[in-house]
């Protein structure tokens, strides 16, 4: 499957920018033959918004949800993206996987958040694995900072999990998350990582880019820079296959051994 990624901090507060960016992507995507598109940690509103993280939540199903399952079904591609969610008085760091057909195919919120501002404007999920079926690929989705805790992603090599999608918000000075630890991920837990950053600088944060999408046997199919761009990339499920097949770590697991992990 053709993955389409794109690293681009889009305009932060102004929701109605970052929805026609989107648009303007997908038919890009689209175009040249994509069948995933994956956006960055809360690219619809901007990550860096400080109180205006409450006023522009919405829930899932809302205006902005049915103005990218809309986009999606146009364009024939399914879409991925971070916003902040309302469901009552609670509201979280979260990202929707959108189908071709405009479908909602899984919600997800974030279950680690990272420093203060996150722990002071969201509220935790304590949902691990959230999987979806799309193009013959089981896809999970994490959020940033999820994709550090080794556990988070064992659970979903566990679960069966054969592309995790990763919208995030990598800031300096941890870069080293998108050229060292991703890949590792990838490799030890036998899947294909797409981790989507936003870039350049936003409010008191410097995104670094550095977007990626690796595949089991740690390697980079794709690489992003330091600025706004769009990648692309190919998951083969055969070459996953394949890779499973050679690769002992999964099979050569002794999990009576590993109780004092919980």
């Amino acid at each position: 499957m053709r993955t389409a990624l794109l690293q681009n901090s889009g305009t932060p507060g102004d929701v109605q920018a970052n929805l026609a960016l989107l648009a303007e992507t997908a038919e890009r995507a689209a175009a040249v033959g994509a069948g995933l598109l994956i956006c960055p940690e809360m690219f619809l509103t901007g990550y860096a918004i400080g109180d205006d993280v409450s006023r522009l939540a919405e829930p899932a199903d809302g205006p902005s949800a049915q103005a990218i399952a809309a986009t999606a079904a146009r364009h024939g591609l399914a879409i991925v993206y971070g916003y902040p969610e309302r469901d009552g008085e609670h509201v979280y760091n979260a990202a929707r996987l959108v189908g071709p057909d405009g479908s909602a195919l899984a919600d997800y919120r974030k279950t680690h958040l990272f420093g203060g501002f996150e722990q002071q404007h969201f509220t935790a999920g304590d949902q691990t694995v959230v999987q979806a079926e799309l193009g013959g690929l089981r896809v999970g989705i994490m959020i940033c900072y999820d994709v550090e805790f080794p556990e988070n992603v064992r659970a979903h090599a566990l679960a069966g999990t054969d592309l995790l999608l990763v919208p995030t918000a990598q800031m300096h000075p941890f870069q080293f998350v998108a050229e060292s630890l991703v890949p590792v991920r990838a490799f030890e837990n036998q899947m294909y990582v797409a981790y989507v950053n936003r870039a350049g600088a936003e409010g008191e944060f410097e995104f670094v880019g550095l977007s990626t999408l690796v595949g089991p046997d740690g390697i980079a199919r794709t690489r992003g820079g330091r600025g706004p761009e769009l990648l692309f990339a190919d998951v083969d499920p055969e070459f996953l296959a394949a890779s499973r097949a050679e690769n002992p770590y999964l099979r050569d697991r002794r999990p009576g051994l590993y109780g004092s992990l919980i």
